[in-house]
């Protein structure tokens, strides 16, 4: 019984991005070395954050605030958008330091292979955002990869019409790789070197 809850739990852990069978196992080990209080004040933090954080319907940036911090933030730049692919793509910009405008998450990138079209993301809210008027550049950093590229090229269609500067991140990165992995000087080299599409 015992060899039947941790290998579910080992199989959990195993569906987080990053983490390995063996990982997987070496975490499910560790924890259950701890004490019960710990394992519960985790489970309940768990639980918290799942109830608590929502996407921002401004940006949709993932916060317990509605805006979020950074789409109430007085000091941004409102006029310079940077569209990125997911939460965490956002958040290595973030650390950088680099880019003082706004941002919006796509929640993805399209992926036809993957069922996943420009109706899936929120391309229709970026659109709507920037014929607003406030925006005069829109900043495409989506991830290295032949989706991101796609993704990017459809952007940039659907900005085309809109009286808006599009420019792209410097390629930089390696391709096939993920932002939010990227370290600071990368990504801030990436954005100074952006160019227009």
């Amino acid at each position: 019984m015992a060899a039947d809850a941790i290998s579910r739990l080992v199989s959990g852990l195993h569906r987080l991005p990053g983490i390995g069978e063996k990982s997987a196992r070496r975490i499910a080990l560790e924890i259950l070395t701890w004490p019960d209080g710990d394992v519960r004040s985790l489970a309940d933090l768990l639980v918290e954050v799942k109830t608590r954080v929502r996407p921002c319907n401004v940006c949709f940036n993932l916060s317990e605030l509605d805006p979020c911090s950074i789409c109430s933030d007085p000091r941004r730049e409102r006029s310079v958008l940077m569209v990125v692919d997911f939460v965490g793509d956002l958040l290595a910009f973030e650390r950088a330091r680099t880019h003082r405008g706004v941002f919006h998450v796509l929640g993805g990138r399209i992926s036809p292979l993957e069922g996943i079209g420009p109706e899936d993301l929120h391309i229709e809210e970026l659109v709507k955002r920037v014929e607003s008027g406030e925006i005069r550049e829109v900043i495409l950093a989506n991830g290295p990869t032949v989706e991101g590229d796609a993704t990017a090229q459809y952007l940039k269609y659907s900005l085309n019409a809109l009286d808006v500067q599009v420019t792209q991140i410097a390629r930089g990165l390696p391709v096939g790789s993920d932002l939010s992995l990227a370290d600071q000087v990368t990504l801030a080299r990436a954005l100074e070197g952006r160019r227009e599409m």
